[in-house]
């Protein structure tokens, strides 16, 4: 079976070699073609993925037809914001036969709509799944024993992927709440920013701890209202995967949070990175929706008031813990 990921960031590099090594054929897409000449010739992707050698088997092209062809499984590891450019020109080559997985974490901007309803949308088929969990890029490639869920509305396709993805060191599971797996993965990306603020400003455990739980709180509450299933926000996508990200080094959503705590500014840390932090377009995504279902989510409100208002991030703390009397639940 020939699988084609499109999109060589840290994400999609390290899907490649855990399917190499699950002995499948790979082709691993990447739109800037010097930047693909460079890892081709290296066998190193310093820019998103440092310290993991890229097995020779892989075939890595700027292509995207070459990628394509003949790809039973076509692996979406690019960016939410470029989801719908990139699926344009896939779709100029035959794929009525392939699944489409999206591993991206993130909603439309202008549509506020998830990965699998922009898939749907541009190519027209029903063999979606999507891959979502508590998954570092770098654990995963060196064969950490990590987890992932794979959601679907077909039941087969679930399995399929599953069976592919599957490995001593990557378990898979299958699940049928693709709305809710996706907006968990979205929207968990907002948390970590919260839990990097304050980190950033010095705060401790107890801190980290309450965002993270009242974090998970809000955005299950926002995923309800939406129509996805409360049990799947307790599950690997929702916080198995909030966890790993509030809590990892190399958590892109965390670190950004961390930098604006100590005191940086927004347009100063995005400067310094060439990755895409999807957790500050979900900020802005999830602030719409909060308000059109009527969902009470003040984390994320004060996490968009510290991203688009430049208000100072001990002020947004403050804010949060000023605020008036509740039951917990």
């Amino acid at each position: 079976m020939k699988i084609a990921i499109i999109g060589d960031g840290g994400w999609g590099t390290a899907l490649a070699v855990l399917l190499n090594n699950n002995k499948y054929s790979v082709n691993l897409w990447g739109a800037f073609p010097d930047y693909v000449q460079k890892v081709k010739k290296t066998r190193k992707n310093n820019k998103f993925l440092p310290g993991i050698l890229i097995p020779e088997s892989i075939v890595i092209t700027d292509a995207l037809e070459d990628a394509l062809k003949d790809a039973r499984l076509i692996i979406l590891a690019v960016p939410s914001q470029y989801m719908r450019g990139v699926l344009k020109k896939i779709k100029k080559y035959n794929t009525r036969s392939s699944i489409f997985l999206s591993v991206a974490k993130g909603l439309e901007y202008k549509s506020n709509i998830i990965m699998s309803e922009v898939i749907k949308h541009e190519i027209q088929t029903q063999e979606v799944a999507v891959l979502s969990g508590p998954n570092i890029a770098y654990e995963v490639a060196r064969g950490i024993p990590s987890a992932a869920v794979c959601a679907s509305s077909r039941k087969n396709t679930a399995s399929i992927v599953q069976n592919i993805l599957m490995s001593n060191s990557f378990r898979v599971y299958t699940a049928s709440d693709v709305l809710g797996v996706e907006l968990a993965g979205a929207f968990k990306n907002i948390i970590a920013i919260a839990c990097g603020i304050s980190d950033g400003l010095g705060f401790g455990t107890n801190t980290k701890s309450a965002l993270l739980t009242r974090g998970l709180a809000e955005i299950t509450r926002l995923g309800i209202a939406m129509g996805a299933k409360h049990k799947t926000f307790s599950g690997l996508s929702g916080m198995g995967d909030l966890v790993t990200t509030c809590m990892s080094s190399r958590s892109r959503n965390r670190n950004l949070g961390e930098q604006l705590g100590s005191g940086k500014q927004l347009d100063q840390v995005l400067k310094k990175t060439e990755m895409v932090v999807e957790g500050i377009m979900a900020a802005k995504i999830a602030l719409k929706l909060a308000k059109k279902y009527k969902v009470y989510m003040p984390i994320t409100y004060e996490v968009c008031s510290v991203l688009y208002k430049h208000k100072k991030p001990k002020a947004a703390m403050q804010s949060l813990m000023q605020r008036g009397k509740k039951n917990e639940l």
